[in-house]
């Protein structure tokens, strides 16, 4: 089968990585660590434009309030459990334990894109 991407979704997908390469480079990222994957999923969600209203409309997602905060967790989350085959519980608490700190650091941009 053959998968077309958009730009958009290629523009997406690469911001999202590339957020993944910035923190290696700069803060050594400790992948084992399930806080430091969900400080770099949280800052790759929010910076990607993952998160934006239209695409959590496209995946049958409908909060208007405080949906890209949601959707960052959410996603965050996610991306933490299927990285370290973890419970949804525990992943949902290495998200919410460097939540706040993260979601703020827009590094390398000067604010959220």
């Amino acid at each position: 089968e053959e998968h077309n991407l958009d730009q958009a979704t290629f523009d997406r997908t690469l911001v999202h990585e590339l957020v993944h390469a910035f923190d290696q480079c700069r803060a050594n990222v400790d992948w084992t660590d399930p806080r430091h994957l969900a400080c770099s999923e949280i800052r790759a969600s929010n910076l990607s434009g993952e998160c934006e209203l239209i695409q959590e409309f496209n995946r049958g997602r409908l909060g208007l309030v405080k949906h890209h905060q949601t959707c960052v967790r959410r996603r965050a989350a996610l991306s933490v459990c299927l990285g370290h085959q973890t419970t949804e519980d525990m992943a949902q608490r290495a998200v919410a334990s460097v939540y706040d700190r993260c979601y703020r650091d827009t590094a390398p941009f000067d604010e959220q894109p």
